[in-house]
């Protein structure tokens, strides 16, 4: 699987199939202690870079072979001439195979090992070798003490492999875990280091596949890929004549009273994203404010289902959902939907009212839930779906067979097969109002013009998240509709309007 310009690569991988990647690197004749001293000459490497001036390094090293990268990190710090200590979190006589190799190679250099205790002083560049990503279930003491003290002191931090205690299929806490700088993922990039509660935990990324041989990596299956520019889809250029009724046309159901901005975002966001028309179906006290606001816009006030359909015979795509409401108007107009044979987005109410058992999906649909919405079709907990964001995506998209669109840190877009894409691009600074009725809007014009709708997901999740990475730079304060103009941009760069 090649790699993405950020040098990250797109194959994301489990737990459980990192360590068969593993298992097959040494049964093809690269033996474990080497792929152990390449993991502690790249971390070291890393390290230097990071903090070169730093010459103090704890090395905190559990019983795993996560600790046997530690033990030749804290040699070869040694052997620079920095100053090393190296406490070890469990008895350090009880390792076994490379892991006890390395303790033994990291004695003969001359690194002073101790057992970590409450009393222990931390200086320095701490190295996290605590836990790796075997772990099964909360962090156990001694070790979560190790973390809770590592954490209060605020010192930098390196972790290897992956910040401890952190999942590395779900990107979940489990009770506690390390916060890093710095983190160095080795062999296969692993999924919970990038959705989740991860941001919070791995601080910069860092990759490195320890010369692994490609064929082999290659023959691995993995569990998701990541969005980038190399695997997105693109949009065909335009032909010179061509005309505004070959570019779709999206009609956008919602906006009851006190909500008629969602539905003016997510018609400007069609409109913004290159659909030939947009039509706005809305309560009829917002036709005022919609024609002033986007004149470009088709505004039409409904009241029943039976208006909703003559009207939508000449759409191609519907965006049914933003500030629909869940009364009676809304319920009217969602099953004129549920019978209409457009390509469709749901989105907000239109889920609700989806896990309400009120309509039945059309078939071809794309949905777009956060992780309340996620949870109330799934009947779970919002707490449940964030505990696993791959698995609830997944379950969704299989339920309902349909593309689904689980939005959040790390939004993950799955197919009803199985395939999963996360999109790890974003900004905290995204967190309001009206983003969602933004991105709904621009799936529905990517859909309009021509792209399928898992292909339209993918690129329109991307494009929002990078619209909010570019916007963030001005810090806080993004209102949904500074998305458009910049998506507009960015959807020239990756798909130019003609040749």
């Amino acid at each position: 699987m090649p790699q993405s310009p950020d040098n990250l690569p797109l194959a994301l991988y489990s737990a459980a199939q990192v360590r068969e990647l593993d298992a097959r690197l040494i049964a093809a004749g690269t033996s474990g202690f080497e792929l152990m001293s390449r993991a502690a000459n790249t971390i070291w490497r890393a390290l230097r870079r990071r903090w070169p001036a730093a010459g103090v390094l704890t090395v905190l090293a559990g019983r795993g072979n996560n600790a046997g990268d530690g033990y030749l990190v804290a040699a070869l710090a040694l052997r620079a001439g920095w100053q090393v200590q190296l406490l070890a979190v469990g008895d350090a006589m009880q390792l076994q195979g490379d892991a006890a190799l390395a303790r033994d190679q990291a004695l003969t250099a001359g690194v002073l090992i101790q057992p970590w205790s409450e009393c222990a002083e931390l200086r320095g560049v701490v190295v996290d070798a605590l836990l790796g990503t075997g772990l099964q279930g909360a962090v156990r003491e001694p070790y979560a003490q190790a973390i809770r003290m590592l954490n209060s002191l605020g010192l930098p931090v390196l972790a290897v492999d992956i910040p401890s205690g952190l999942c590395a299929d779900t990107g979940q806490a489990l009770g506690v875990a390390v916060r890093a700088e710095l983190t160095v993922t080795l062999i296969g990039l692993k999924m919970g280091l990038l959705t989740g509660q991860s941001a919070d935990y791995c601080g910069e990324l860092q990759f490195d596949d320890l010369q692994a041989d490609y064929h082999i990596v290659g023959a691995q299956a993995y569990t998701a890929q990541r969005l980038a520019q190399a695997n997105l889809p693109q949009l065909p250029a335009r032909s010179r004549n061509v005309h505004k009724g070959q570019l779709g046309h999206v009609l956008v159901v919602g906006g009851e009273h006190g909500f008629a901005g969602a539905g003016l975002l997510a018609a400007q966001s069609a409109l913004r994203a290159g659909a030939g028309l947009v039509s706005l179906a809305t309560r009829s006290a917002h036709l005022s404010a919609a024609q002033a606001r986007l004149p470009e816009v088709m505004a039409v006030g409904v009241a029943s289902a039976n208006q909703l359909m003559a009207l939508g015979d000449a759409a191609s795509v519907w965006v049914v959902g933003p500030g629909l409401g869940q009364g009676a108007w809304a319920r009217s107009l969602l099953s004129a939907a549920a019978v209409s044979g457009a390509a469709q987005i749901w989105d907000a109410d239109a889920l609700n009212l989806l896990a309400q058992a009120v309509v039945q999906l059309p078939a071809t649909v794309v949905l777009t839930p956060h992780p309340g919405e996620a949870a109330r079709l799934l009947g779970i907990s919002s707490a449940a779906v964030q505990a696993d964001r791959p698995a609830a995506a997944r379950a969704l998209a299989q339920r309902f067979q349909a593309v689904c669109v689980l939005k959040g840190a790390g939004s993950l877009i799955a197919a009803p097969g199985g395939e999963l894409w996360l999109c790890d691009r974003g900004h905290p600074v995204m967190a309001g109002a009206g983003l969602g009725d933004v991105l709904a809007g621009v799936i529905g014009a990517l859909l309009a013009q021509g792209l399928a709708a898992l292909d339209a997901a993918k690129l329109a999740v991307y494009l929002h998240a990078c619209a909010g990475e570019q916007l963030a730079l001005q810090g806080r304060g993004l209102a949904a509709s500074d998305l458009c103009a910049v998506i507009r941009e960015l959807l020239q760069e990756q798909s130019a309007c003609l040749n």
